[in-house]
């Protein structure tokens, strides 16, 4: 099939002596809006990407450099191989229960004649992205590989508006304020955080993130020379390997989601797609649900309970709370900033004696998990990664023998190849042992979600844990999320502050932190996000007893279809998720107030009972306030809801 003329005309003005002495290596989407060319100019590796007959990207180099040298050049190409195919599959957790996506593949085999080396370039084309990655053949005389630097650059048409995390280098947290701004005023050689949104000119969006990061370096995004070039993470302590490999091997997907709907990036299902299909065998122990998290709010008890602290009496208080209000797990974190498990570290940092494996005085694990099994409450703990990591098989055994179900994992703080590796076998130990694990001071999720369900969430973003110590998070910097940070999947937040105050009435505190957003934003917030494993962060007085807490018990955290009926970048969204015959929605805003509609075509026939809370007429004055309304509504209705200046609003729909 040929390119449509626009795109034609662009290319010929570009290269007009290439492109009549070479035929691009063209591959459509299913629906053919978007079209991937490939060809070698100059014998050097180059690829467009069009969408709907108009070029989003132009002539993007391809390229990399091994150790004993690159891969950028004097290259041959092969005769490519097409096909059609589908991903058609189950998830376990995620935003949707059963996935099918037709796609088409081509296969662009890649020799270089100096060097004898041999790599394969695989494109597939969704309907709603493009997704590539590098296949690293076996060579004769040489059984691994050293890749110094993967040079995919990505040159967008036009000026596009970029929404993004800037880094000072590749040791991070991933967490930080996001930045707007034009690509011209970006900064030259400065780190951005994958995934980052670009908004083109002709209002087309481009999320860019990867996919299925397996024994390889992250990969960030970064300016050079007016490109967005690909950029990965070092081996620690140096900055030339990135990655160590044996051959034959894969690079991650880079993916490219791309619409002129921006809700469309958040629906996808193409990060889970690019992935390995579930590697547990038995998947019924994976419980997706609510947690406590007691740090949070400062281990707040009531004044009758005895001796408070890292003791049964103190936990049984929160796995009380969780029972009557039908969350799933409690997580033993800490009290008077001091890990549940014995350590002479300072702070949360693991000291030369740092054990896991032994609870400090006083605290019997096997007692709190059998008492929350007793009660129907799992029990999880907070771990320091690097507490865990040299005992994790005899941790994870012993964590197993008492009755655990899962982890927080936290401060990696890193997602170089060796880290990656670390991580990937955490979660596959702790699959044998039955444990789910969340992510914490960790890099975004690449889709692994897929082939280990038991990964139920990954931080990589500034949440409202911050508020325990500095300038609240506001609700600018929340609309950001399901832009960005979201387009990779699952997004660890500390949801559930109860207590919003007005801007100026805001201070930090580390014991019951306050929130600068409505209410009804923090009931949205649960399905805006998607989140296996959804904190209940303030402690139970806070919640027993308030308007709006009955959403937070019946709201789930898995989710069988999702939809985006209302966006628009940086100013508000809309995200309506389904879970069995119910439906749930969340709306958040910005700073301004604003009305927004959201047509119910998604639901099925039939009429339906909604619970809708809205931000209150007073929240200027009291944020907690709000109104809760039930009514009768069909597919053919359109909720016209009423959002307040970083407001909110949450709607229940039951058959």
């Amino acid at each position: 099939m040929n390119l449509p003329k626009k795109i034609f005309i662009a290319i010929c003005f570009i290269t007009p002596i290439i492109v009549a002495a070479q035929k691009p290596i063209q591959l459509f989407s299913p629906d053919k809006t978007l079209v991937f060319s490939f060809r070698l100019i100059n014998k050097a590796p180059v690829y467009s990407v069009a969408y709907k007959g108009n070029i989003i990207i132009n002539n993007s180099t391809l390229g990399l450099v091994f150790s004993d040298g690159s891969f950028t050049d004097n290259l041959q190409m092969q005769k490519p191989v097409f096909q059609d195919s589908t991903e058609d599959y189950t998830l376990v957790v995620g935003k949707a229960s059963h996935v099918h996506d037709s796609y088409r593949e081509v296969t662009i085999p890649l020799q270089q004649a100096a060097t004898k080396r041999k790599i394969n370039l695989v494109v597939r084309a969704f309907d709603d992205g493009l997704a590539f990655r590098y296949e690293f053949l076996s060579e004769q005389g040489s059984d691994s590989m050293v890749i110094t630097d993967e040079n995919t650059t990505y040159n967008f048409a036009g000026n596009p508006i970029v929404n993004a995390l800037f880094l000072p280098n590749y040791t991070s947290s991933h967490e930080g304020p996001y930045s707007t701004l034009p690509l011209s005023d970006v900064k030259e050689d400065t780190l951005m955080d994958m995934p980052v949104l670009f908004q083109l000119p002709n209002n087309v969006f481009v999320g860019v993130t990867e996919a299925a990061l397996l024994d390889y370096a992250g990969s960030y995004l970064s300016k050079e020379h007016g490109i967005i070039t690909g950029k990965l993470s070092p081996w620690p302590g140096q900055t030339t390997v990135k990655v160590r490999a044996s051959l034959p091997h894969k690079s991650p997907w880079r993916v490219l989601l791309i619409s002129d709907r921006v809700g469309a990036l958040i629906e996808s299902n193409i990060i889970t797609d690019l992935n390995e299909p579930c590697k547990i065998q038995d998947v019924s122990w994976i419980k997706p649900g609510t947690s406590t998290f007691p740090w949070w709010n400062g281990n707040v008890v009531p004044d009758t309970i005895n001796a408070p602290g890292n003791n049964f009496v103190t936990n049984q208080y929160y796995i009380d709370f969780c029972a009557r209000n039908h969350i799933a797990y409690h997580s033993v974190v800490e009290y008077g900033l001091h890990q549940w498990y014995t350590d002479d570290g300072v702070g949360f940092q693991p000291g030369p004696h740092a054990d896991v494996t032994t609870p400090v005085p006083g605290l019997n694990m096997k007692e709190i998990c059998d008492y929350g099994r007793s009660v129907g409450v799992g029990i999880r703990v907070w771990v320091h990664f690097y507490a865990l990591y040299p005992k994790l098989d005899t941790a994870f055994a012993i964590f197993e023998k008492w009755g655990l179900q899962g982890m927080m994992v936290d401060f990696m703080d890193r997602d170089d190849q060796l880290m990656v590796n670390m991580q990937t076998e955490i979660l596959q130990k702790a699959a044998a042992h039955h444990l789910h694990i969340q992510f914490h001071g960790a890099y975004k999720p690449t889709g692994l979600s897929r082939t280990y369900p038991n990964e139920f969430t990954r931080e990589g973003t500034r949440n409202y844990e911050v508020n325990k110590w500095g300038p609240g998070l506001t609700a600018d910097h929340d609309i950001n999320m399901p832009f960005t940070r979201l387009l990779a999947g699952s997004t660890d937040y500390h949801l559930g502050g109860f207590r919003a105050v007005p801007d100026s009435l805001y201070i930090a505190q580390y014991t019951r932190p306050l929130m600068l957003s409505t209410r009804c934003h923090m009931l949205a917030m649960y399905v805006v996000l998607q989140n296996a494993l959804s904190m209940v962060c303030d402690y139970p007085a806070a919640y027993e007893g308030q308007p709006g807490f009955e959403f937070i018990q019946q709201v789930p955290t898995n989710w069988d279809e999702t939809k985006v009926p209302a966006a628009r970048v940086r100013e508000y969204v809309a995200v309506a998720r389904k879970s069995n015959n119910d439906w749930y929605v969340g709306a958040i805003t910005n700073h301004d107030a604003r009305q927004v509609t959201i047509p119910l075509n998604f639901l099925g026939d039939g009429n339906y009972t909604a619970d809708i809370y809205t931000d209150a007429p007073d929240v200027n004055i009291n944020p907690n306030h709000l109104v809760k309304e039930t009514r009768t509504v069909t597919k053919l209705d359109v909720l016209t809801l009423q959002l307040a200046k970083s407001g909110g609003a949450a709607v229940h729909i039951r058959k």
